[in-house]
């Protein structure tokens, strides 16, 4: 099995949040999906094969909306609330999913070299993968992570507020924590944010926000397997019904214990996303404007690729 890095794309709540990809609308004039994009960026970037994590009931909608046309290979992992650690029982109410650290957990066996985590539906950019594949080419440490940031200014939206984890990095680039706030406006004279919704604070419009975009080495999945029942044990006291186990926090863990260094990259790419029905037709207009700017051909997939 190739030893390029993979990309690994959490794509489980599709199916929730939009109906089946049916009912997804498309954000590129030949009906692509803005996980087109990720695939295609990361196939030029250098990664050798992607991994869909998925709920197991969209597997066709998914195979005839979406691999039906890509031309890289992509196999499927399925988050499944059953999937649990030995001697763990589901709980009997419990229906939200474990989120996005036992995403990544689902896909443990297909993980077999150096992966790179993303959203099924952000728009992270082409140079934001290429950064992300040249730090796991080069990985050869287990404690050896990466996180690629943004400008906060380029990952707002023009139509409501949004929830962004702001970034606390060293002089030297690594991460020390990411402090998540939850309701930040676009404004003229720059971003705001507020906690109360009646006192407001102004933050730099440069900081450096997490987009869910890690690199990992492949002992993460081994990590994740220890980190997950000490989750659950919690979890299973507190709030059985709707605890997660995030991503971040596993992250933050792990840095807490020595056990990981986060590099952090940062891109000038512009972040896009669909948080509000409004967004959707300022995502096409600009990868319609990448297009004509020569980023992506007119068709992403088409024969000459």
């Amino acid at each position: 099995m190739s030893k390029r890095p993979i990309l690994l794309i959490m794509a489980a709540g599709m199916g929730s949040r939009y109906g089946g990809l049916k009912q997804m609308d498309p954000v590129s004039a030949h009906g692509e999906f803005i996980l087109d994009y990720s695939l295609y960026d990361a196939k030029r970037a250098g990664f050798g094969r992607a991994v869909l994590v998925i709920k197991r009931e969209t597997e066709p909608d998914f195979r005839e909306f979406l691999l039906s046309r890509v031309k890289f290979p992509v196999s499927f992992a399925y988050q499944e609330l059953t999937d649990l650690p030995p001697g763990y029982a589901l709980p009997r109410k419990r229906v939200k999913p474990w989120g996005t650290a036992h995403a990544v957990y689902a896909a443990r066996e297909q993980l077999t070299a150096p992966f790179c985590v993303v959203n099924a539906d952000d728009f992270y950019g082409a140079g934001a993968f290429r950064l992300a594949a040249e730090h796991l080419q080069a990985m050869t440490a287990d404690d050896d992570f990466a996180m690629v940031g943004y400008l906060l200014k380029n990952t707002l939206s023009e139509t409501g507020h949004v929830a962004r984890g702001i970034c606390n990095v060293t002089d030297d680039g690594y991460l020390q924590s990411i402090t998540e706030r939850t309701h930040i406006v676009s404004t003229a004279d720059g971003p705001l944010m507020t906690e109360d919704g009646q006192t407001y604070t102004r933050l730099s419009a440069h900081a450096v926000i997490s987009m869910n975009m890690w690199c990992f080495p492949q002992a993460m999945t081994r990590w994740l397997g220890e980190l997950f029942p000490a989750f659950l044990d919690q979890a299973l006291k507190e709030n059985e019904e709707k605890a997660e186990f995030f991503l971040p926090q596993a992250v933050d863990t792990l840095l807490a214990q020595g056990r990981a260094r986060v590099k952090v990259y940062q891109t000038a790419e512009r972040w896009y996303g669909v948080t509000y029905k409004q967004d959707r037709p300022l995502v096409e207009q600009a990868l319609k404007q990448l297009t004509e700017d020569g980023v992506y051909p007119r068709t992403l997939w088409s024969e000459h690729d």
